[in-house]
């Protein structure tokens, strides 16, 4: 009598499994072929793990099978699921031309947005910046970092954090954490030492993803670290985002001066208010014999600050200790000792004043 499909599926109904149920009942056979008396299928295993330990079942339904009338050949395979793949995540995308948007926006859960400006690169911004959000932090604030100075993002080294945020939809972006502060960088989504190499509607693209499209949560304020000058970004985000107030940050010497002058102007022309100034590197103090030396000159923020009418909010002296703290990935602030007790009382005045 031929041997049929029929008869193999039977005779493996009564091939049972260690921990219930037979080869059929638990719908581990696969691709049954019976041709001339030859027959062959597949044992397939729900996992990897079962498959490894189901070898003495596989061998007894081929010897079951190969026992029946009719069967001149039996050949079974042992195979298993493997891991569902996963999908592949989604894609997302940094810069492009910006949407169309009706008016100046907020991310939601924002209290206040402070723009970090300078006139020109080299006097810190980003180092006070960074040290600056730590140090509100540790004033109890929910305080936000985004870095807005793309072609030289530097806070993922500052903060000492550098790792892709991610997106759960390809469209929201989930910020990254270091010492209590909430961070974007455009640095998080780039290559290392790759260059960004983008005109203007690109810059005003990014910009406006990285405040729109972040997922900040509740803070009660977002500080954004803008690159020197006075280009698409600053304009972009003064005159797109509600904004509290702009911090102007210089050194004491003339020829910054001439362009913290020009960030200030450029402030003042986008209606954006300036909540003070900061004077960074404003001495170094020997750490040999004590004495102080005004390297860039002194009182020239100060000067401007109450030329203006705005608070000189603090003179931060230049340091070792801050350079190397930075380039560690530890904001000086985050410790103890003189600098950290200088940003606290930068950080405690704006708080005080209701600035953030």
């Amino acid at each position: 009598m031929a041997i049929t499909k029929q008869n193999v599926m039977d005779a493996l109904a009564r091939v049972g499994m260690p921990d219930g149920g037979d080869l059929v009942s638990r719908d581990l056979i696969r691709a049954v072929q019976v041709n001339d008396g030859a027959v062959q299928f597949v044992i397939e295993a729900p996992t990897p793990e079962m498959a490894a330990r189901m070898e003495p079942i596989r061998a007894a339904a081929e010897q079951l099978v190969r026992d029946l009338d009719g069967v001149a050949e039996a050949r079974v395979a042992l195979t298993a699921h493997g891991p569902a793949a996963k999908p592949a995540p989604p894609s997302l995308k940094i810069g492009g031309h910006p949407k169309p948007q009706e008016g100046p926006t907020k991310p939601s859960g924002v209290q206040r947005i402070l723009a970090i400006g300078s006139g020109k690169g080299g006097v810190g911004k980003s180092t006070v910046s960074s040290n600056l959000a730590v140090a509100l932090a540790r004033q109890g604030r929910k305080v936000g970092l985004l870095d807005a100075d793309i072609y030289g993002p530097s806070q993922p080294r500052m903060m000492g954090v550098n790792k892709r945020p991610a997106s759960p939809d390809g469209k929201t972006i989930i910020p990254l954490h270091a010492h209590g502060v909430t961070l974007m960088s455009i640095g998080f989504m780039m290559e290392e030492g790759k260059a960004v190499v983008w005109r203007g509607p690109m810059l005003m693209g990014a910009l406006q993803q990285m405040l729109g499209q972040v997922e900040w949560g509740e803070l009660d304020v977002l500080l954004v670290d803008l690159p020197p000058g006075t280009g698409d970004v600053q304009l972009t985000l003064c005159t797109k985002s509600e904004l509290t107030g702009a911090i102007v940050v210089s050194t004491p010497q003339d020829v910054a001066l001439i362009d913290a002058r020009k960030a200030l102007d450029m402030f003042a022309t986008l209606k954006t208010p300036v909540l003070g100034l900061i004077e960074n590197m404003s001495m170094f103090v020997c750490p040999d014999c004590g004495s102080q030396h005004e390297i860039f000159g002194q009182g020239g923020v100060a000067a401007e600050a109450d030329k203006m009418g705005v608070p000189l909010l603090g003179a931060l002296p230049i340091d070792l200790e801050t350079r190397l703290a930075g380039d560690g990935g530890t904001p000086v602030a985050a410790g103890e000792g003189p600098m950290a007790d200088a940003y606290a009382r930068i950080a405690e005045g704006l708080v005080k004043g209701g600035m953030a």
